[in-house]
């Protein structure tokens, strides 16, 4: 992407929370390039530094090391003329809860110097959301939608968006979907940042993995779920003996087995675990490519000492695939 415009570049943007003689390190040395019309998913579980990282581009916290420049400019020398360009999502939207939806937004597109009410009234409608109702007697899935269309409405060149479908239902998540990629087609930005893999797979060009603050990979989406293992169901007429010799095979891991059933993690080339069934009659033989789930689960394993996130999660995603 070399020949695109980056709309957001972190140069090594650290922040350290000091509280009496404690320190955390909420995000440490994060230097990431977004690009020009690119919808881009910043994925990591609760308390990696992704609201962290949104903030220090809003300038609404201070980096402890670092800098970062959003549409060219300083995120904070120049946070004014920056925020009248970008549609932001906060995780928690608090609002006046007397306030009428309708009220709400125009109050909002004053500030942004005028509002469309035309586009406004489509977005509501395509959100089925009520702009009638007082901010109290939205559900949490209403007013995340309130929220989309307060970012969405001054069609802004850039959007941040802090996990955006919280609360909505499968079907306005597909309605936000059509959005971004809509947007994106228009040439403006998306920086998503989101703990729900398939929302992030199903839009995103490219995401950033975060890990306690720190970037462990920066990949297209395509890319990453073509990773070097696969999950291999197998069927035997007799599987006598064969869990063992599996077990000494190169790149095979994870090994379980349901009466005449075995399945496994296989990384690396098949021909070693064909050679170790050579002799065995194989009823069925699948394999299937691994979920963004699934490879997201791998960035979260600690060397020898199981996952670092919670186990049942990982059993999941292996059951799934089998």
């Amino acid at each position: 992407m070399a020949d695109k415009t980056v709309v957001i570049q972190t140069d090594h943007l650290s922040k350290t929370y000091t509280t009496g003689r404690k320190s955390k390190q909420a995000l440490d040395n994060l230097s990431l390039s977004v690009y020009e019309g690119e919808v881009f998913g910043y994925l990591g579980p609760n308390g990696a530094g992704k609201t962290t990282t949104i903030r220090m581009l809003l300038d609404l916290i201070r980096p402890t090391l670092g800098s970062a420049k959003v549409l060219g400019m300083d995120a904070q020398a120049s946070s004014l003329d920056i925020r009248k360009r970008i549609g932001f999502l906060p995780g928690e939207l608090n609002l006046w809860n007397s306030e009428r939806g309708l009220n709400i937004v125009r109050y909002f597109g004053r500030v942004h110097g005028g509002v469309n009410m035309p586009y406004v009234r489509d977005l509501a409608s395509r959100l089925q959301l009520d702009l009638s109702l007082r901010m109290r007697d939205y559900s949490t899935g209403n007013k995340r939608k309130l929220g989309l269309v307060l970012s969405l409405m001054h069609k802004p060149d850039l959007l941040i968006l802090d996990e955006p479908t919280s609360g909505l239902d499968p079907l306005m998540q597909q309605t936000f979907n059509q959005l971004m990629l809509e947007a994106r087609d228009e040439g403006r930005t998306v920086f998503l940042s989101s703990h729900l893999l398939s929302e992030v797979q199903a839009i995103c060009g490219r995401v950033a993995i975060l890990r306690n603050g720190q970037l462990k990979a920066v990949e297209s989406v395509e890319r990453l779920t073509h990773v070097d293992f696969r999950w291999v169901t197998m069927q035997f007429r007799n599987p006598i003996g064969v869990m063992e010799r599996l077990a000494t095979v190169n790149g095979v891991s994870d090994i379980t087995t349901d009466q005449d059933r075995i399945s496994l993690r296989m990384a690396g080339d098949f021909d070693p675990l064909l050679r170790a069934i050579g002799d065995q009659y194989v009823v069925d033989m699948r394999v299937k490519e691994p979920t963004l789930e699934e490879i997201f689960l791998t960035f979260y394993e600690d060397s020898g000492k199981g996952s670092l996130v919670n186990q049942n999660q990982y059993e999941h995603a292996k059951e799934r695939a089998s």
